[in-house]
């Protein structure tokens, strides 16, 4: 009896662990870096819907924080790699209740929408974003760029942050999607690094 409850309490130990593990992801479908007038500029496109319990929980007043990071490294064979430059950017999902539309906000830019789905959609695509400009990066190198999105759980209200410790439900993510950068002397037109869900996903 009593080994039979070790198994079980075993049993349901690893399952537990791998429920906190798990998590739903975030699919980085494109990337597109571009030099452009303005600089270097990025283009994504990432694919997710919010699961049951996040959905529930922006329709019940609670507002979601989205980041997108990037991250842009140069490699040294002589010591570890220089990490040249480093951007995020944050989208709040919410719902109001009185006007019943989702709101989406990111920085002093705010839209509305009728549905959730809508919402989503925008969400899933980053136009234009300018990195740096182009003067800031040395000539003719070579870098590995990377770019991820993720639901910042650490700015859920304090009561739900703990369940979210624990609860997959609460996670969502994308691994970080890694492809090579090199930045062009002096040509005048614009220069793309494009990857693709069919090319590294990672």
């Amino acid at each position: 009896m009593r080994r039979t409850v070790q198994l079980l309490a075993l049993l349901l130990g690893l399952f537990l662990a791998g429920g906190a593990a798990r998590a739903d992801e975030i699919e980085i479908r494109e990337t597109e870096l571009r030099f452009g007038e303005d600089g270097l500029v990025l283009n994504a496109e990432f694919s997710f819907d919010l699961n049951a319990r996040l959905a529930d929980a922006v329709r019940n007043g609670i507002p979601l924080y989205f980041v997108v990071e990037f991250e842009l490294t140069r490699p040294r064979w002589y010591w570890f790699d220089e990490k040249t430059l480093t951007r995020s950017f944050q989208m709040r999902l919410s719902y109001h209740a009185l006007s019943r539309q989702y709101r989406l906000s990111t920085g002093a830019l705010s839209l509305s929408f009728a549905t959730l789905d809508q919402a989503e959609g925008v969400m899933r695509r980053v136009r234009n974003w300018v990195l740096a400009e182009r003067p800031s990066l040395p000539a003719d190198a070579e870098f590995e760029a990377a770019v991820r999105m993720r639901l910042d759980r650490t700015l859920l209200p304090k009561p739900f942050q703990l369940s979210a410790l624990t609860n997959s439900e609460w996670h969502l993510e994308s691994t970080w999607k890694k492809f090579p950068l090199r930045v062009p002397s002096s040509a005048p037109a614009p220069v793309e690094s494009r990857e693709s869900a069919r090319g590294d996903a990672r």
